[in-house]
């Protein structure tokens, strides 16, 4: 028997209660054409057609209909299963993971220390995001929580604390003409190359931290691409670029090839430790303490 793939049974339980493509896209942040290959590959592995969909209406065939009977009850106990089993490694291995974009910033590794010290038992983990998706790991239950740039506007995550909100910088080589500036306005960003940033970062937020206009509307050039910010300042050093950056990335990242410009008139940036609104866990709520202790 071929595998099964819960990311397509998902698709079918949101898509029948949405009835509609797109919706079901932003619900599952995938694209339409994503949510039709997952469906159009749950179909083969049946081997009949679930969904009919015309130019008006989505409505799911007698198979379809009587498929969803059969597999609400079935995924739901599936999905409690792997929820108390999460919940149990996270209570009795007392290990938490801690994602984080750039670096790991001095309050953030104070408090990891201080939780350390007040509870022996629990260890923590640093992982990694990637810059353009802050919120991936977040939904993947890969980490437990996340210290991520701002904006969060998302139904599923929860902003706990915010902290570090300082003016944007630019990062530009040494040697480009506007490096000497002991300040930029947003405007004069219409005279720069951006590094646009990949991966599945919200619009919102790339408009904040990657944008391709100015404030007043006027295009911003782009050159190449990176998914990491290891990534695009080695570009920017290269001379292949510049970058926006939050004033403790700049901090962490002094090097002779790259000179870091304040910009006037930009969106102020911040970070937030976030996390999924159903992943409260004890020890979480604890860490954002000692993290909000550490900030004071």
């Amino acid at each position: 028997m071929r595998s099964i793939e819960t990311r397509e049974l998902e698709c079918f339980l949101v898509l029948s209660e949405e009835l509609h493509f797109g919706r079901t896209a932003e619900r599952l942040f995938l694209s339409q054409s994503r949510v039709s290959q997952l469906l159009r590959s749950l179909e083969s592995r049946i081997g009949a057609r679930l969904v009919e969909r015309s130019s008006r209406r989505v409505h799911l065939t007698a198979l379809g209909a009587d498929f969803l009977e059969s597999l609400r009850p079935a995924y739901n106990a599936l999905a409690d299963v792997v929820e108390d089993a999460r919940d149990t490694a996270r209570d009795t291995r007392g290990r938490m993971r801690i994602g984080f974009q750039g670096a790991v910033y001095e309050p953030l590794a104070r408090a990891i220390t201080a939780f350390r010290s007040d509870d022996p038992g629990s260890e923590v983990d640093i992982v990694e995001i990637p810059l353009a998706d802050p919120f991936g790991l977040l939904r993947e239950g890969r980490v437990d929580a996340a210290v991520v740039l701002l904006p969060v506007r998302e139904p599923d995550l929860v902003l706990g604390l915010t902290f570090s909100r300082q003016p944007q910088v630019l990062a530009l080589p040494t040697a480009h003409p506007l490096a000497g500036r002991e300040e930029l306005g947003a405007e004069e960003l219409t005279r720069v190359r951006l590094v646009p940033l990949t991966g599945q970062a919200p619009s919102y937020w790339r408009r904040v931290h990657s944008p391709r206009v100015t404030p007043k509307g006027k295009s911003i050039p782009q050159e190449g691409r990176a998914g990491t910010l290891q990534e695009a300042l080695s570009l920017v050093a290269s001379g292949r670029g510049a970058m926006l950056v939050c004033g403790a990335t700049a901090e962490y990242n002094r090097r002779p090839d790259i000179t870091y410009v304040p910009v006037r008139g930009m969106p102020e940036s911040a970070l937030g430790l976030v996390w999924r609104s159903d992943g409260r866990s004890s020890r979480l709520a604890r860490f954002s303490e000692v993290l909000s202790t550490a900030l004071a």
